[in-house]
């Protein structure tokens, strides 16, 4: 899924949690954060050949958008940095053993951790084996599930859509007391 779309699904899902329980706003900062970053981080390594390199903006903005066997080429270890990157930020064991070490360091849960687990469990079934398939069990695999590529244009419109129903019902069912 895109990243905006990924950002909106978690914005949805903080605004229906804020109304049983109230959430800081850098509760849902942080949440939107983490649902963005695993599709953000793996851009990293191309952006620093870019800047420190010899990239270029159109390298990075090609890699961004691409289709897979269209990627601009890139540095073996820029290529290499960036697919463990997204690897690891899509994986669900990694996900789950930092959500361990966050509720060791805190004593409960971090909620701002359903942001990345929700973007791990979307993409799982929003790429498809030809449209880069989520390693989700990586480091152990990476395989990874045939479901829809979110790139499909009737997939994309009907998320949209989604997304869309979700905020008017969000904002249609709101109380007036509440103010939220």
């Amino acid at each position: 899924m895109d990243i905006v779309a990924h950002t909106l699904w978690a914005a949805a899902g903080a605004a229906v949690v804020h109304r049983r329980s109230r959430l800081s706003r850098s509760t849902v900062v942080a949440t939107l954060v983490l649902a963005a970053l695993p599709d953000v981080l793996h851009l990293l390594p191309i952006a620093g050949w870019w800047l420190f390199g010899e990239g270029s903006f159109a390298a990075v903005s090609g890699y961004a958008v691409a289709i897979p066997g269209q990627e601009p080429g890139l540095p073996p270890l820029v290529q290499l940095w960036s697919h463990h990157l997204h690897c690891v930020m899509h994986s669900a064991p990694i996900a789950a053993l930092a959500t361990l070490l966050a509720w060791g360091v805190r004593r409960s849960f971090w909620f701002p951790l359903l942001g990345w687990w929700s973007h791990i469990v979307i993409d799982v079934f929003t790429h498809s084996a030809d449209y880069y398939a989520v390693p989700v069990l990586y480091p152990f695999t990476e395989r990874g599930f045939d479901g829809i590529a979110w790139t499909t244009p009737w997939f994309m419109v009907a998320n949209y859509l989604a997304l869309a129903a979700v905020g008017a019902w969000l904002l249609a069912s709101r109380r007036p007391a509440d103010g939220r």
